[in-house]
């Protein structure tokens, strides 16, 4: 019996294109896209959504939005990758492990919003905190992040790769978006359980893929009897369970060296990896590393659509020990 017809509308994207490599294989869904000829077309795009069970939107904010809306208009179910609808009433945040329930209202949901790759790990690491009363809600925090060139699309992936810029030879990162509210403080103000808007600094490395979400905490800015222990404590045990989330054990002093926080190290996989890092002045660090091609973007995806059409919320999905090609 055939499975599920997917539609993935922006199919040339990079985040379409690893969703499209990774269910290539797959025989429990019809994979759908269009020709070069058609795939820009509003007729054949309205055609594709309205004869899918599900459309993965893989597109600029302002198209995922028009798209949106014919499937809503042919009953189609929605997966939108872009950032259109992150914070949008209507929509369910796409995030799996954010809370208990957020599996069941993804796997209900007609309208599921995919979560950025960046506020992933971010809120990963800071809602299970607020949760448990080790971090205050009304607590100031400031996020610093380092992000592989792919995220920022083909326009960034092509001014890093140039020979005219010599970007991919640059020696340090490179901070941006400090002269503007970046897209993503929206959502990560929502689902972290914050009372104020987080201060971001983002930042992009001479690399491909890859990120690295930096969450500096000041011990005034702890609970009391918070501590480095209560932390891990608190991510470890919102975490057992999952499949994609690992919480590395508590640092011993003179571990780390200068490849133990590589942005790179879970690339190619559906794998988040959590830290974090006590300072003998009570201060912690919190830590996160992922794919923002994968955990960060095209991974989340398919979980979430595994989720929705009830496949199995691993099918496809490669784990830390299992890269893909």
């Amino acid at each position: 019996m055939p499975g599920p017809r997917l539609f993935i509308d922006g199919h040339a994207g990079t985040t379409g294109l690893r969703i499209r490599r990774w269910l290539a294989e797959r025989e429990d869904v019809i994979l759908t896209t269009l020709d070069e000829s058609e795939r820009k077309s509003e007729a054949a795009r309205r055609k594709a959504i309205a004869e899918s069970d599900l459309a993965i939107l893989c597109l600029p904010d302002d198209a995922a939005r028009e798209a949106a809306g014919w499937a809503a208009e042919s009953g189609t179910r929605v997966l939108d990758a872009s950032s259109s609808h992150r914070v949008a009433e209507g929509w369910v945040y796409g995030l799996p492990e954010l809370t208990p329930a957020q599996r069941d209202a993804i796997r209900t949901a007609e309208r599921v919003t995919n979560p950025g790759c960046y506020p992933s790990a971010f809120l990963l690491l800071l809602r299970p905190l607020v949760d448990a009363g080790l971090l205050p809600a009304e607590a100031p925090i400031s996020i610093h992040a380092l992000s592989g060139y792919s995220g920022g699309g083909k326009a960034l992936i092509e001014r890093w790769e140039s020979s005219e810029t010599g970007l991919c030879g640059h020696v340090f990162e490179a901070p941006y978006a400090l002269d503007r509210i970046h897209k993503h403080i929206a959502e990560m103000h929502r689902y972290s359980g914050l009372r104020h808007a987080p201060q971001f600094v983002p930042a992009v490395g001479p690399f491909p893929a890859g990120m690295r979400v930096e969450i500096p905490l000041h011990a005034s800015l702890l609970a009391p009897g918070a501590d480095g222990e209560s932390a891990w404590k608190a991510l470890a045990d919102r975490y057992a369970q999952e499949p994609f989330v690992e919480v590395a054990p508590l640092p011993e002093a003179g571990s780390l060296d200068e490849w133990s926080l590589d942005p790179t190290a879970l690339n190619e996989t559906n794998g988040l990896r959590l830290h974090v890092f006590p300072n003998p002045a009570g201060h912690l660090l919190l830590i996160g590393l992922l794919d923002n091609l994968g955990k960060g973007a095209s991974g989340v995806a398919i979980q979430c659509l595994n989720l929705m059409l009830d496949l199995g919320e691993e099918t496809g999905l490669p784990h830390r020990e299992d890269p893909a090609a």
